[in-house]
């Protein structure tokens, strides 16, 4: 079998107990009443904790609203948009995604047409490609998301850029940035400009350990948290969990220069990537108890071990 292969079965199995320990799951519905201002124009709507919600990242300009992750399908992007007529009496309304997953992209569902839905070219490739399939996924988790995800489609962007972009909402600037291959290709992180506020996706967490997957890379993940820390954010959004400060990412980057470490360490003294793979989880669990996502240590150890020279 490839390391793809055992990769992906790998991490399906432990992903899979891990969530059967946790027990019954939450509704995924974004909150409303909760949402909370972060700088001169930005806010966002704790996720609460709740597993298949975001953060959702608002930014308000004097001319225009930017929307980051809007939630699960067209009820909880309705949820998102009251949140927003309370902060914002904008006409000009944007919608933009860290990546492509259905609960930070199908609550655009509910946005009218006249709001532009801006994305890069490799996130768009990348839905084309997973997208459908991906909703298809988590509409089976659970008659609530099967509901959710029902009208579920591809909204294609009215603006495409590359590897870079920057929208001026009036008075505000925010800086799109793919950093990918990370949690996905195309993860886009998004500075707001003064603020000094990052929406950083599944890129940087918050007592949490980074989901990696077969496409990922640990050379392009260190290599983001060197981009994104250069622009000295004060405040960091992660898709998920916690909001955070700037210190957040020397503490990642930390974490992963360890484990890739130590991969190439077990790698060099011939042990197979998966019994590197647990070990390495085993390892870092004990060394930061209470960290969400603890099958992230063996999937980005996979990583590094496939990477290593």
């Amino acid at each position: 079998m490839s390391h793809r292969l055992l990769f992906v079965a790998a991490s399906l199995l432990i992903a899979a107990h891990a969530s059967a320990q946790r027990g019954p799951a939450r509704d995924p519905l974004v909150r409303e009443g909760v949402t909370v201002k972060l700088g001169e124009h930005s806010y966002a709507i704790p996720d609460g904790g709740v597993g298949g919600v975001p953060n959702v990242g608002i930014v308000v300009g004097t001319r225009g609203t930017l929307v980051i992750d809007p939630g699960m399908g067209r009820r909880n992007g309705e949820a998102v948009l009251r949140e927003v007529a309370k902060i914002s009496k904008n006409a000009e309304l944007y919608v933009a995604s860290t990546h492509f997953h259905p609960e930070h992209t199908m609550g655009y569902l509910a946005f009218p047409p006249a709001a532009r839905y801006v994305n890069s070219t490799v996130q768009e490739a990348e839905f084309a490609e997973l997208g459908m399939g991906m909703v298809k996924g988590f509409a089976d988790r659970s008659a609530l998301q099967g509901e959710l995800l029902k009208d579920a489609q591809r909204r294609v962007a009215d603006i495409t850029f590359d590897r870079d972009y920057a929208l001026d909402l009036g008075g505000v600037r925010v800086r799109f940035l793919v950093v990918g291959p990370t949690h996905t290709r195309g993860d886009t992180t998004f500075f707001v400009e003064g603020d000094n506020v990052l929406y950083a996706g599944d890129v940087v967490m918050n007592m949490s350990f980074v989901a990696a997957n077969q496409n990922s890379s640990v050379k392009a993940w260190l290599s983001a948290f060197d981009r994104l820390e250069a622009r000295g954010p004060k405040t960091i959004v992660p898709a998920h969990g916690p909001i955070g400060d700037g210190a957040l990412i020397p503490g990642l980057r930390t974490i992963m220069q360890g484990v890739a470490t130590r991969a190439r360490e077990l790698r060099a003294q011939g042990r197979p990537v998966d019994e590197a793979a647990m070990q390495l989880q085993r390892e870092f669990q004990a060394k930061y108890p209470g960290w969400a996502r603890a099958n992230g240590v063996a999937a980005i150890a996979r990583v590094a071990y496939i990477e290593a020279p």
